[in-house]
């Protein structure tokens, strides 16, 4: 077994790879032990997800959206009171009390007197910072080509051995050179709830597929609380991206076609 990202031998590595984080609700999308070496596995949980995890956006994404990290805690928030004093917004995944406020002693009169307690928290932005957010793509990417190969060890050795995918295996790993744009935009409500067959409302956290263009190009799509990512594999552009919306009506690869 050689590993995705850097193709050195990783028989001996024990690391099950997440694709996506545990903090964003991804508990069954993994790969085996091997398939990603411990050493990269280690890589990317510091070097990629971490900043990714820990930027204001997504901070502010998994507090409104009260998603935990796999220790169960989910992030605190930062926000204003009174008269533009500091305070820590807190909830909490487990126990009796949803959350807390944590504030200097200047803000408690305002707390105390309700009609000037006016909290300010900030709110979950779609404007994520691309660096982070491509990396983490990239990275997303391969792995989730890798998940839909696991029972074809023919198409595994491809994947590691394919040069074509080595400009963003390299990028996923160092993140040198020309910064791989992603396409983002709003396909639905963050709030948005869905009904099962069961009748139980839920909300999407996540979901993702591949979109193969009439121009030989391979797109990766990440829907994240209704929020659309999309990379080129093949390539730091996104024209093709762009004409294949236009094509479509502006259409969700992740719900056209096969998935419609």
């Amino acid at each position: 077994m050689e590993c995705l990202f850097c193709k050195k031998d990783a028989q001996g590595s024990r690391s099950v790879e997440h694709v996506l984080p545990e903090s964003l609700g991804n508990t069954t999308m993994t790969l085996p032990a091997g398939t990603v070496c411990d050493a990269c596995n280690n890589y990317f949980a510091v070097k990629v997800e971490k900043p990714f995890l820990e930027s204001p956006e997504i901070i502010a994404l998994r507090f409104h959206q009260a998603i935990p990290s796999k220790k169960r805690r989910i992030p605190p928030l930062e926000g204003t009171v009174g008269p533009n004093l500091p305070l820590n917004a807190y909830r909490y995944a487990d126990g009796p009390v949803g959350g807390a406020i944590s504030v200097p002693w200047e803000a408690v009169p305002y707390l105390i007197h309700g009609g000037r307690a006016i909290i300010n928290l900030p709110p979950a932005s779609d404007e994520w910072r691309v660096r982070e957010v491509s990396r983490f793509m990239a990275k997303a990417a391969l792995e989730s080509l890798a998940v839909r190969l696991l029972d074809n060890p023919v198409g595994m050795r491809s994947l590691v051995t394919d040069g074509q995918l080595d400009p963003v295996r390299e990028y996923a790993r160092f993140g040198k050179g020309k910064l791989w744009p992603i396409h983002s935009r709003r396909i639905y409500d963050a709030e948005k709830s869905w009904v099962l067959s069961s009748g139980e409302t839920v909300q999407r956290v996540w979901e993702s597929d591949f979109l193969y263009t009439s121009q030989g190009e391979v797109y990766y799509v990440l829907a994240i609380f209704g929020l659309e990512l999309a990379i080129n594999m093949l390539g730091p552009i996104l024209e093709g991206y762009r004409v294949w919306l236009d094509e479509h009506r502006g259409a969700s690869p992740l719900y056209h076609g096969k998935n419609a």
